[in-house]
C-alpha cells in the first residue's frame, strides 16, 4: 500500500506541474497574440515581441505553440477574437488590485473571477473607484549587470527606480519611453524589457497574507495576462 500511495503521490505531483506549465504556456501564447496584433510579428520592429518569445523559450514553450500564437495574432490560421478586459477589485483588507487580460469568452471569463473573488471575500468595484489608485508608466527592464549603474540610470529622465535582485525596473511617463530606450540602448545599457502597466501612486500595508492566496488563485486563471496591487 505504501508502494501505491508513493505512486499517487508522484501522479498528483505531475499533474499539479503539467496545469501550472499548461497555464504557463497559455498567458505566453496571450502575450505573443497581444504584441503581435499591436505592432506586427516581425521581431526586428517589435522587440517586446522578441523578449516574450525569448521567455517562453526559457519556460520551455514548445516551438509550435510559439508559432501558432504568432499566426493568431496575425490573423493567420485559427480565428480567434481576443477582447481585452479590465477589473477592479477590493480584497477584504480593502487593498487595490487591478486584474488585465484577454478572453475569447468574456461572460464566461468574468464568471471565473466573480467566483474566484468570492472565496477570497474580495469584490468587483465600482468603475473608476480603483483604477484612479494608479497611474499608467511605462516601465523599462534593466539588467543590473555592472557598478554605478543605478548612479547612471537617474540621468535618463525615469522618474522611479525599483531595485531587484538581478534587475532594475524604471518607472516613467508612456511618452518618454522610446527617447529613453535610445539613450540606453546608446550607452550600452542592458535593457532585458519594455511594457506599459499600472503603478500605484501609494501603497498600503495590510495586517496578514491573505491577498497572497488570492492573488495566486487569479494567475491560475488562463485569461489573466497582468496583476496590478497597491500592498507593500
Amino acid at each position: 500500500m505504501a508502494g501505491h500511495s508513493h505512486f499517487k503521490n508522484i501522479k498528483r505531483k505531475k499533474e499539479a506541474e503539467d496545469k501550472k506549465r499548461g497555464i504557463v504556456f497559455s498567458k505566453f501564447s496571450r502575450l505573443i497574440i497581444s504584441s503581435v496584433r499591436e505592432k506586427g510579428k516581425d521581431i526586428k520592429s517589435n522587440p517586446s515581441l522578441k523578449t516574450i518569445i525569448e521567455k517562453a523559450r526559457e519556460a520551455d514553450m514548445p516551438k509550435e505553440n510559439i508559432e501558432k500564437a504568432i499566426k493568431r495574432g496575425a490573423g493567420e490560421g485559427e480565428k480567434g477574437h481576443l477582447e481585452p478586459f479590465l477589473f477592479e477589485i477590493y480584497t477584504k483588507e480593502n487593498a487595490a488590485i487591478l486584474v488585465t487580460g484577454s478572453t475569447d469568452n468574456i461572460n464566461r471569463n468574468s464568471g471565473e473571477i466573480k467566483e474566484t473573488l468570492k472565496r477570497h471575500d474580495a469584490k468587483i468595484a465600482t468603475p473608476g473607484s480603483v483604477k484612479w489608485l494608479f497611474e499608467k508608466k511605462g516601465i523599462i527592464e534593466i539588467k543590473r549587470d555592472r557598478d554605478n549603474l543605478l548612479l547612471s540610470l537617474i540621468d535618463f529622465g525615469i522618474e522611479d527606480i525599483e531595485e531587484k535582485e538581478d534587475v532594475f525596473l524604471a518607472y516613467l511617463p508612456v511618452k518618454d519611453m522610446e527617447d529613453v530606450k535610445e539613450k540606453l540602448i546608446s550607452n550600452n545599457i542592458d535593457i532585458i524589457s519594455t511594457s506599459v502597466g499600472f503603478v500605484p501612486k501609494n501603497k498600503i500595508k495590510v495586517d496578514n497574507n491573505n491577498y497572497i492566496n488570492l492573488i495566486e488563485a487569479l494567475q491560475e486563471n488562463e485569461d489573466v495576462e497582468e496583476i496590478y496591487t497597491n500592498i507593500e
